[in-house]
């Protein structure tokens, strides 16, 4: 199965290199690093789409586009003569070796806790021995969603113990912040609301985090619901001979409530207006 796998691996690293040499695709010559951000973005989140769909073989397909932009990138690297595949896979192997000395040496840990506690020492230690001062914060890239930046930046902090020892705390920093939104909208001060809105959800993260939960996914569930809900009481207007927008708010709030009073019943649509 390796030897199947590297087989295909080295296929479609000379794909890669034929498409972006002499005679290739212009499109695919034409990529910078720059101008393939985007597509690594939209990629990684169409593998978290086929995940939650739970279709094997839009995931196989999905993963395959991922693994496609880091090796467009590794190609374009080599180009310039700056790095290769194999110095990517050479540093990923050495790291994952060396922080997994529970497995590849002698130490022992007792749960999933006490490993990634481990990995979180030893990758200290290896900045200790950086010449360029790091942040335990550092590996959280900026261009994350806010949600999952958020969620992530708690997460890499509370590893060197800076965090919340029950989520009830947390939820009564929440209620702290929530005064202070009320307080900032009171005082009418934009800039100080943008920033205790900002505080009020940083602390809304922390209780999702310290229950367990993704916050990044608890929102999309709410967008992926608030979608749903509009379009029956879209569907429902169109029933009734007129669109959402000829409605009245009062309407619409009418309508919104039917379909959650549907929906809380395990009720079937019946096509009609709310």
């Amino acid at each position: 199965m390796a030897d199947a796998a590297g087989t295909r691996f080295v296929s479609l690293l000379s794909l890669m290199a034929r498409l972006r040499g002499e005679g290739g695709c212009p499109w695919d010559r034409e990529q910078t690093r720059s101008s393939l951000k985007p597509y690594l973005i939209e990629e990684a989140y169409e593998v978290l789409q086929a995940i939650d769909e739970g279709s094997r073989d839009h995931l196989v397909e999905e993963l395959g586009d991922l693994l496609l932009q880091v090796v467009f990138h590794c190609q374009v690297g080599a180009e310039a003569g700056e790095f290769t595949i194999e110095d990517v896979l050479e540093q990923l192997c050495d790291k994952m070796t060396r922080r997994h000395p529970h497995v590849f040496g002698d130490r022992v840990v007792a749960d999933a806790r006490e490993a990634l506690a481990q990995w979180e020492r030893i990758k200290q230690d290896e900045i200790v021995g950086d010449e360029h001062a790091r942040s335990v914060l550092d590996g959280v890239p900026a261009a994350l969603p806010a949600l999952l930046r958020a969620q992530r930046l708690q997460a890499k902090a509370a590893r060197v113990g800076f965090d919340w020892t029950r989520w009830e705390d947390a939820w009564t920093k929440v209620q702290e912040e929530v005064g202070e939104v009320e307080e900032a909208l009171a005082a009418d001060d934009d800039d100080r609301i943008a920033d205790e809105f900002g505080d009020l959800l940083f602390s809304i993260v922390n209780v999702a985090r310290l229950r367990g939960m993704d916050a990044e996914e608890c929102l999309r569930r709410a967008a992926e619901k608030f979608t749903r809900r509009f379009g029956k009481v879209e569907a429902g207007m169109r029933a009734g001979g007129r669109t959402v927008a000829e409605a009245s708010a009062e309407d619409l709030d009418r309508a919104w409530e039917a379909v959650k009073a549907r929906e809380s019943r395990g009720l079937p649509e019946t096509g009609t207006r709310p």
